[in-house]
This record gives C-alpha cells, structure tokens and sequence, in this order.
C-alpha cells in the first residue's frame, strides 16, 4: 500500500527551536550574515535542480541495478523538496540553539561539580585523598574502583555504618553486604604494613583503580566547634577529614558524600566536600538524546548529488528510500529521526535514518499516523513527535524503545494501544504485561489487601484512565458490549509488580516499563535481560519526576538506558515535547 501523502500544515508542529542541530564530526556550518549572499533565483534554481535531477540518472546508469533506478515516485509518496527551496536556504539563516530536548527546567547557570581544592589539584596534577562516607557506598558498591588514579581513605565510623546497615533484603542491604565481601578480600592475606601503606586497589583484577586504599587505624584528633556533639557519626567523619588535613599539608583531602546536609555542614567548616557523581550517565541532562533532529535548510543542496531512491514494501507497508552523501551525516545515528519544514508551503520530509556508513546514510520515509486511515486502535498523531513514536511502536523489527516527555504528552496511551493493536488484530504478541515502581508520590498508605495484581492495582490508574479512552465504542454494543470488550481487554493484560521480575524469563510479551525515571541502573538492567525472543520492552518516563531517593535526573536508570542504547538498530528512542493532554493541564504545566 503506498504512503498517503503528508499534510503541507501537520498538526500542533513545535517551533524549530525546540530541537537542536544535530552535532558531530562534521557538523554543518550555518551560513553567517556576513557570508550568505543572496544569489540569482534562476541560477539558484538551475543549480538545485542540477543537484536532484543529473546524480541518480548518472548513479543509476553506472550500477544498471534495477533495485535503484531512478523510478517515478508515486503522487502520495512524500518526496524531497526540489528546485523551489533552494533560493531559501542560500538566504540568511538564523542558527538554531541547543535547547533541551526534555521539558525540564534549564539550568540558569552552569553546576560546577567539583570542589575548588579538587580542580586546583587537577591543575596541578597531583592525586588526591578522597574519604568516603557510608552512602557512597550503600550507593554504588564498585565505587572503591571508580576514582582512577587517585587513593580511597574508609574511616572506621564509615565501616561502623556498613555493619549497621547490612541487615534486611532491601537493596541498601545488599548492597552493605557487597561492599564487605569486596573489602574482605582487599584485605585477605596483608601484612600490618600493607594497611598502613595503602591497599593496592587493582589487587582484584580492577584495572582502572590505580590508587591505594587505606583504613583509620589510629583516633584522628581534631578540633571541630565546641556546638557539634562528639557522638554523631557525621561529625566524627568530619574530624577524620580535618585531621588529615593537618597530617598531609599540601595534599588534596576531599570528602566525598550524598547527603546534601553533610556536603553543607563540611563546606561551612572549611572542609572540601563533593558529591559522588561517578553514576552520572550525563554531567548536563540538556545534552540528553532527544531521537530527533532537524535538517538545515540547505539540506539537499549539500547532499542531493548522487542521491538515489527507490520503493521497497515491509511489514505489508511501501516506503520510499533514500541514499544521501554528505558532510551532516556523520553526525547522526541510526534510528533516529530527521525533519524538514520548508517555510514556502512545501510538504515537509519526515525520515528515520536506516544505515549509516560513513558520510553515506540511507532514510527510510514515515508512516502517517496522524490520518485516520491509518489509527491506531482508534489512536491518530497529533503531533510531529507522536507520529514518531507510533512508527518505532509499530514496527516489530524495534525490541527496546524508551519514550520521555511531561504530564500529558501520551506516553502511556499510544503504549497501550500499539500494544492492543499488536497483540489483538496482528497477533504479533501474546499479550501486555505493565509494571511500575511503587514509589509513592505522598505518605504511603500502608499494606494492600489482595493478590499481586490487586496490590498493583491502585499503582495502575493511569492505564485504567487510557483503557475507557481505548475502549470507548460507538454505541452499537450498548453497556454488555463495552463490558465484555472491557473484559477482553482485561484479560490480555497483565499486571506484574518489580519485585518478583528476578529469574523470569518474558517470551513473545509487550513489557510497558511505567514511570521509570525511578529505577536505578541497575533495576534497570535487570528488568531488560528479563526479554526473551519476540518480546518488545517499553520504557516510559519523566526525569523532571523523580521520586526515588538519592537519584537523579542524570543517574536515573532512564537516563542510563536513552544514553547507552542510542544508535543500535533495534531501538529507538523519541521526547515528546508537547501536551496534548487538555488546555488546562498545558497551561498548568506553563504557569505552575
């Protein structure tokens, strides 16, 4: 079946500086207004012509493949923009900046991470003295591997703590229990002068650590304000950093902790202190993969010679390729999508990068989801975004596809409904199992009656709220027909809780991953090796809405999967950036 031809005015199109030019090796330069010379519209015209029309004749004559022969493009196939655009993009061209993908809040000024006394030792290029407190490692339990070149110092109330904390099946727990075992065999079979010299930190294997460690073997004596009381055990840590302050001068003793409180309280006494960002996928979450890009304007002038194009017919759909060359495309990534607007009334080119080999790409033309013709589950685009979000739902050659946006910008009711169409018309799926992390918004409510999928239930309102919007009939069943079909539905979804996921195994399953912004790395991973064959994983999520503690925007498990599955060839990964939720809920979201 060929594409219906795009609308020349989609619907709800955001404005083009919500998506930043793509950047890479060889980015495209803008023209300033110094260089951009207004030229000739007909030499213009002749040149782009030239530049579209002479390469696929002179490409295709030289293969004599009859797979690429310039062929003659359907009227309902979206073709690129020809001879018209390009007096257009010789004009002046106001460069577009580097806004957020994500509808978080930008940062007013840059956050600088480290303390004064560690960049000033980075200057100097001397190794520093880092003490850990115990949410460091409750934290991250490799993290005694993760300071490179530079030496680790564990004061005893830090190891007080851990033997505290080591009891219980909560992850804190395990994660207590790890960091003992690692330290046990750090120290297993050292002499007294090891201990006071430093602990090799490679000793296990861990070739990065190159650094020593080393344990309070003495009482560290050190004057702190007569006010802080003697017993706490953040205060004893404090005197430990300051004593060693005084016993190695010159040498950078920093004191790395998660707790907010404890940075202050030793940023108030003098003392450098930072906070363990090692986890972070990202220093700046704004540098986030957005999954979309915008073309420049002078797009095919630059990469029209020797395009070529042909139709091929996948998954019961024609789509028309495209193979370009040229200095932009280094900068993209497989899978991501790519957008041109002309600003003259042309239809735009809506695309999804294919191949990429070198300075040569191959862009595979979309599916419009936003015509009626082509709904799903009654569902159409209502936006730029969403069209590119059901193009990677719906295509069963994506297994992992990550989906971030705000309150309101349909991640979880084009889930269910790619979803419902997959697993009830195509068959393509067994059925829908939805999970989510139980991290309560407000105080928690307490125990819930019931079996595990009435324990979920009060967690999966939002998919109760999607599935009467999906369920919504046209009256011809009357009430027995939209309750047996609401049954039906019922029936091909599962609803399963986190804490059971270790050790199954999902074959031919639609997994929706549900707020998980709030998972760490490692929950994160666990619950995608849980895949087996024909199993699709989704991952829905705000980072701007973390409630898990200790977790950020730029160590969420989100964060973690959208930056380390970018570019594979099955996934994808799209941020929707506009609520289509209600008028209200916009303008909340704006003023609020």
């Amino acid at each position: 079946m060929p594409l219906p031809k795009l609308p020349s005015k989609p619907a709800t199109l955001l404005l083009a500086k919500d998506y930043p030019k793509a950047s890479g090796a060889n980015p495209v330069p803008f023209p300033t207004e110094e260089k951009a010379a207004p030229a000739p519209k007909k030499a213009a015209t002749k040149t782009a012509a030239k530049a579209v029309k002479e390469p696929v004749a002179k490409k295709t004559a030289a293969k004599k493949t009859p797979a690429l022969k310039a062929v003659k493009l359907p009227d309902d196939v979206p073709a690129p923009p020809r001879t018209k655009a390009a007096p257009q993009a010789r004009a002046k061209v106001t460069p577009i900046k580097a806004d957020a993908p994500h509808p978080a809040k930008h940062k007013e000024h840059e956050v600088v991470l480290k303390s004064a006394t560690s960049r000033k030792a980075d200057v100097v290029g001397s190794t520093k003295l880092f003490v850990l407190d115990t949410n460091v490692l409750m934290h991250d339990p490799s993290s005694l591997f993760r300071f490179e070149e530079h030496d680790v110092f564990l004061p005893m109330m830090t190891l007080e703590e851990l033997d505290n904390h080591k009891k219980g099946m909560s992850e804190v727990a395990r994660n207590a229990r790890q960091v003992s075992r690692t330290l046990d065999a750090l120290v297993s079979n050292t002499d007294d002068d090891d201990m006071e010299n430093g602990i090799p930190l490679n000793k296990l294997g861990n070739k990065d650590a190159k650094g020593h460690l080393y344990f309070q073997t003495k009482v560290q004596v050190a004057d702190l304000p007569e006010g802080l009381p003697q017993g706490k055990a953040d205060n004893q840590i404090l005197a430990v950093v300051r004593s060693l302050e005084a016993e190695q001068p010159g040498r950078a003793v920093v004191l790395v902790s998660k707790d907010i409180n404890m940075r202050i309280k030793a940023r108030a006494l003098g003392l450098p202190a930072e906070d363990y960002f090692n986890d972070h996928v990202l220093e700046d979450t704004d540098l986030l993969y957005s999954g979309i890009v915008q073309l420049p304007d002078d797009f095919w002038n630059k990469h029209g010679k020797d395009m070529e194009s042909w139709q091929e017919n996948k998954h019961g759909q024609s789509s028309t390729f495209y193979r370009v060359t040229g200095p932009f495309i280094p900068s993209l990534l497989v899978n991501q999508f790519v957008f041109l607007e002309p600003n003259n009334g042309e239809s735009p080119f809506y695309a999804q990068v294919k191949q990429i080999n070198g300075k040569t790409a191959v862009l595979q033309t979309l599916r419009d989801y936003s015509h009626n013709k082509n709904s799903v589950w009654g569902v159409t685009a209502r936006n730029r975004e969403q069209n590119f979000a059901l193009n990677l739902l719906m295509n069963p050659e994506c297994d992992f596809i990550t989906l971030l946006g705000q309150a309101g910008t349909g991640k979880t009711l084009l889930a269910l409904a790619a979803g419902l169409a997959q697993v009830l018309e195509t068959k393509l799926y067994n059925e829908i199992i939805v999970t989510r992390v139980t991290v309560p918004v407000g105080e928690d409510i307490g125990f819930l009656p019931g079996t595990e999928e009435e324990k979920m239930g009060p967690w999966m309102g939002a998919f109760d709220d999607n599935l009467e919007v999906l369920n919504k009939s046209d009256g011809e069943g009357g009430e027995w027909g939209r309750a047996a079909t609401q049954d039906l539905l019922r029936s091909r979804i599962k609803i399963k809780s986190l804490n059971f996921m270790r050790g199954r195994t999902f074959v031919n399953k639609f997994l929706i991953i549900d707020e998980a912004q709030n998972l760490t790395p490692k929950q994160m991973k666990t619950l995608v090796t849980r895949a087996g064959p024909g199993t699709k994983i989704l991952c829905l999520g705000n980072i701007a809405q973390i409630d898990t503690p200790y977790l950020t925007e730029g160590s969420s498990g989100l964060t973690y999967v959208v930056d380390r599955f970018k570019g594979w060839a099955h996934s994808g990964h799209v941020t929707l950036a506009r609520g289509e939720r209600s008028r209200l809920a916009d303008h909340a979201s704006d003023v609020l």
